[in-house]
């Protein structure tokens, strides 16, 4: 008798269950365990050392203060010319095929591989005071180095492919024939890039804003190399728990709470943004 896959002719889950392994299944909970306790451990290590008064007590502190709002005002420009730039950069390379375009893609992604020094370098080499477009800027009276704009151009600068690679995606996986009637209809590319495939994408490209102000917001050592670590003028929250390393840390220490706590709200904002776009691609 041929026995078709139906739920009769299925193995039981017993014998499913059996065919398992228990060392595997032993292997599998030790490595997830280990990983769970190495990325975990230094997190908590570091509110086990700062107590809520300790934590309160920095954000009185003028420094602390003066950092965090820093980088809030930072990140938040960054974000914004990352969503204005990117958007249409990303939708173009989502939709476009073209020769090059995966050196294109390369050089828009090194900026994720690159250390953080070589970074900061590579800044200075381009619009440093001896930069390349370093007579440019200073013939347009533009200063960045030691500047609060120079902050906004590194984080920027590593930012960026974060966000990029997420809208790019999102936007690859819109359905073509939905741009498609909309060209149809009438509406031009720009008003179609606007009304079709902006809202639709829009739960990737809001994760992928979240994470680049996430990685914003930790920026460190381009920053340095660029911008400096000057106090209400560069020195960003990173910087100023380098500073308080290396004078108190107990105060280093709260500012990296402060840091992790906002760094989760944005993990925790990405998963909410995933879970709509799951939900809404199961109820299609």
């Amino acid at each position: 008798m041929i026995c078709l896959p139906t739920a009769s002719c299925r193995r039981p889950s017993s014998t499913v269950a059996r065919a398992r392994p228990l060392w595997f299944a032993l292997l599998l909970a030790l490595a997830s365990a280990i990983t769970l306790s190495f990325l975990f451990l230094p997190v908590l290590a570091i509110f086990v050392n700062t107590g809520w008064g300790r934590l309160v007590s920095s954000l009185g502190n003028s420094q602390s203060t003066d950092a965090l709002r820093l980088s809030l005002e930072t990140t938040a420009i960054a974000t914004a010319v990352i969503a204005l730039v990117g958007t249409p950069a990303a939708y173009a390379l989502a939709t476009r095929s073209f020769p090059g375009k995966a050196v294109v893609l390369t050089v828009i992604e090194l900026p994720l591989v690159l250390p953080p020094a070589v970074a900061g370098i590579a800044l200075l080499a381009a619009f440093g005071p001896s930069g390349i477009l370093g007579g440019a800027l200073k013939h347009a009276h533009i200063a960045l180095v030691f500047q609060t704009a120079g902050v906004v151009v590194a984080q920027v600068f590593v930012a960026s492919p974060f966000y990029l690679r997420m809208a790019q995606t999102a936007f690859a996986g819109i359905d073509r024939a939905l741009l498609d009637t909309s060209r149809t209809l009438g509406s031009t590319e720009a008003g179609t890039f606007a009304r079709v495939a902006v809202p639709v994408a829009m739960p990737g490209l809001t994760a992928g804003l979240a994470l680049a102000w996430g990685r914003a917001l930790g920026e460190f050592g381009a920053t340095l190399m660029f911008a400096g670590s000057l106090e209400r003028v560069t020195q960003t929250v990173p910087l100023a728990i380098y500073e308080e390393f290396a004078n108190d840390f107990p105060a280093a220490l709260a500012l990296s709470a402060i840091l992790v706590i906002v760094s989760a709200a944005v993990l925790v904002a990405v998963r909410l943004v995933a879970g709509t776009v799951a939900f809404g691609s199961a109820g299609r």
